[in-house]
């Protein structure tokens, strides 16, 4: 698991390539300064250790306790220095910022003529590639330029100059107000997650609406249709609304595809997007699609223009793994699915500096799953409890909760009767500690706890009795979501007809052809 709580700079340090790290010995050599020496010595101890070590860099002698924080804050700022200074030049934004520089410099000197110049050239390739927020910056920064550099069109100016301000305002201010929407409704999410009744989806639509109804998305351009989509989105899920996470993905990731510089430009967003998109065909089932989406989200990030930094790099294995192994699940293809595993772990430890925790225990969870769908159980209990022993995870309960009915299920499996039920008290408490327990959870509790006290030859009429209770939960819009964590009528099926749960859920995929 990653240690999330490292020294800033030596983790800066270790996520440093090859040439980055040439790069910046050879920009520190051209610094002379009286501390040259010793920052460099600093970067080249910190390069050799495995971990951050503060006794190992005393040790040097040449560093003294005394130094070592203001030498540390230094070479942090130059290893920054370095590595801008080498930004790939394909980079839009970069380069957008690094005019805005150059007509800085200008200005400072009085070239007023050439600093507008440049200003005028930069703003055109912003608009280009919808930076309106940068394009604001520069038509403020022109009309300062203006207002010293009198010229005989300078009313004409003037008044085009206003027009641009006023139109770039109104467009930031419309992607401000939208991407504050999305923001809120993700907290939302958050902190009471998805409805969980009437008066719930209620308040929720009440909002919502409230904040988006003065918004009219055929005058939208790019920015604004983005956010636009990302709040309905981010609404539909909150209330369960799945079909309509589908409709808002989907305009999400078309609307990238049908301006393809913005999937260069805007890589996180479009990665994003398109993990909703799988995301939201998992929780309706459609296999056939979800291999589509799958197929070309893979496809745009192996091109070879797609954009590589390490963010995106840990975000494209996030979400491309994630769902790798969710369309295995989708289709019941658990032994098919096993290979990936090894790969999966061997990725998660390489961006491991890059995932947070709930991710590393999402995946988890999955191969959890996986490993279920195969009655391998004790591999299963193994990932499981990387679950449950996690002091930390606050930020999906829902995780957490359905790790441990899992965990149940898997002792049930393996005959564990004395460990089940203490599991069952312990689960018990953990859900009313959790303020989570609904109706299919104390279902599943409660057939759980009352299996050891019925006789052998009516456990099965006890499967057939709670699999028509299961299927008639799964009709309630507030605990269908449950059985995307755990198909727990497969497995009830699977004990009726003594039949593996991986051959049950394969058959149910090969019937839907949707």
């Amino acid at each position: 698991m990653a240690n999330h709580q490292k020294d800033f700079l030596f983790v800066l340090i270790k996520s440093l390539s090859k040439s980055e790290k040439r790069q910046f010995k050879i920009f520190a050599s051209r610094l002379e300064t009286s501390s040259n020496t010793k920052f460099i010595e600093l970067f080249n101890i910190l390069d050799k250790s495995e971990f951050y070590d503060e006794k190992l860099i005393l040790k040097s002698g040449s560093i003294k306790k005394v130094q070592l924080s203001n030498l540390k804050s230094y070479l942090y700022k130059q290893i920054l220095v370095s590595i801008r200074l080498n930004i790939p030049s394909q980079n839009m934004r970069y380069q957008l910022r690094e005019q805005i520089d150059f007509a800085t410099i200008l200005y400072n000197k009085g070239l007023y003529k050439q600093s507008l110049k440049i200003l005028d050239k930069t703003k055109q390739q912003a608009l280009e590639n919808d930076e309106k927020h940068m394009a604001y910056e520069i038509v403020e920064f022109e009309k300062l330029i203006e207002s010293q550099y009198i010229t005989r069109s300078i009313q004409g100016r003037a008044d085009e100059l206003a027009v641009q301000a006023k139109e770039l305002n109104y467009r930031n201010t419309i992607s401000s107000k939208l991407s504050n929407l999305s923001l809120q409704l993700y907290g939302i999410m958050l902190k009471t997650g998805y409805v969980k009744s009437d008066e719930e989806y209620q308040n929720i639509d009440d909002y919502f609406n409230r904040h988006i109804a003065k918004f009219d998305e055929n005058k939208f351009g790019f920015r604004e249709k983005y956010w636009y989509y990302n709040a309905n989105l981010w609404r539909s899920f909150l209330v369960q609304d799945f079909l309509s996470c589908y409709k808002f993905a989907h305009k999400w990731v078309t609307l990238f595809y049908d301006n393809p510089s913005m999937i260069y430009l805007n890589p996180v967003f479009f990665l994003k997007g398109n993990h909703y998109l799988l995301e939201s065909l998992f929780m309706l089932k459609y296999k056939t699609n979800f291999k589509k989406y799958l197929g070309q989200l893979e496809e745009t990030i192996h091109d070879p223009k797609f954009p590589v930094n390490d963010n995106i790099a840990s975000l494209s294995f996030l979400y491309l793994y994630n769902n790798k192994l969710n369309y295995h699940i989708l289709e019941g293809s658990f032994a098919e699915s096993e290979y990936l595993i090894p790969e999966v772990l061997y990725k998660m430890n390489q961006h491991s500096e890059h995932l947070d925790e709930h991710h590393e225990m999402l995946f988890y969870y999955k191969i959890a799953c996986i490993y279920f769908g195969n009655e391998k159980y004790t591999d299963s209990l193994f990932y499981l409890e990387k679950i449950i022993n996690n002091k930390n995870l606050t930020m999906r309960e829902d995780l957490m909760c359905f790790a441990r009915l899992l965990y149940l299920i898997l002792h049930y499996e393996l005959g564990n009767d004395y460990y089940l039920e203490n599991q069952l008290k312990s689960t018990y408490k953990f859900l009313l500690k959790m303020n989570d327990l609904n109706e299919v959870q104390k279902e599943i509790i409660r057939f759980l706890k009352n299996l050891n006290s019925i006789y052998p030859g009516d456990i099965k009429k006890e499967f057939i009795k709670m699999k028509e209770r299961f299927i008639e939960l799964e009709k309630n819009t507030y605990e269908k979501r449950a059985f995307l964590y755990l198909d727990i009528i497969s497995w009830l099926e699977s004990k009726i007809e003594n039949r593996k749960i991986g051959d049950i859920i394969r058959e149910k995929a090969q019937l839907s052809n949707r």
